[in-house]
C-alpha cells in the first residue's frame, strides 16, 4: 500500500485497490483481505475499509458474497460510465500536453507503450 497522501483514506485504498485490479496484480475471482483483516494491517478504522469496498462494488471492481467474502470483478461488471469518463480524462489530458509543447506522436507512443518517455 502506498504512503497516504492528502485525499480521504478510503478514497486511497480504493484507487489502490482499483489498479491492482485493472493491471491485473488481482484477478478477477480473487479474494481480497476481509475488511477487518485489513482495518487491522492498515490500522484504519473498519468504517473506512467498508466504505473502500463500497465504493469499489458500486463501481464495478468488486462483488461481495454474504459469508464468504470480496471479490475481484472481471471488466464486465464495471461501471460503463467509467469508459466515457476515463476517454474525456485522456482527451484533456492530451490537450494540456500539447499546450505544454508534447507531439501527438509522443503522446501516442506513451498509450500505445503504457510508460512515460
Amino acid at each position: 500500500m502506498r504512503r497516504w497522501d492528502n485525499r480521504p483514506i478510503y478514497e486511497q485504498i480504493m484507487e489502490e485497490y482499483r489498479a491492482r485490479i485493472v493491471s491485473g496484480a488481482i484477478t478477477p475471482d480473487e479474494k481480497l483481505p476481509s475488511v477487518r483483516e485489513l482495518s487491522v494491517a492498515l490500522a484504519i478504522n473498519l468504517n473506512t475499509i467498508q466504505r473502500a469496498y463500497r465504493e469499489l462494488e458500486s463501481g464495478g471492481y468488486i462483488y461481495s458474497i454474504p459469508g464468504k467474502g470480496s471479490f475481484a470483478a472481471g471488466r464486465e461488471n464495471v461501471d460503463p460510465g467509467r469508459r466515457a469518463r476515463l476517454f474525456d480524462k485522456l482527451l484533456e489530458a492530451a490537450d494540456e500536453l500539447k499546450f505544454l509543447g508534447v507531439n501527438e506522436n509522443e503522446i501516442i507512443q506513451v498509450i500505445k507503450g503504457g510508460k512515460r518517455l
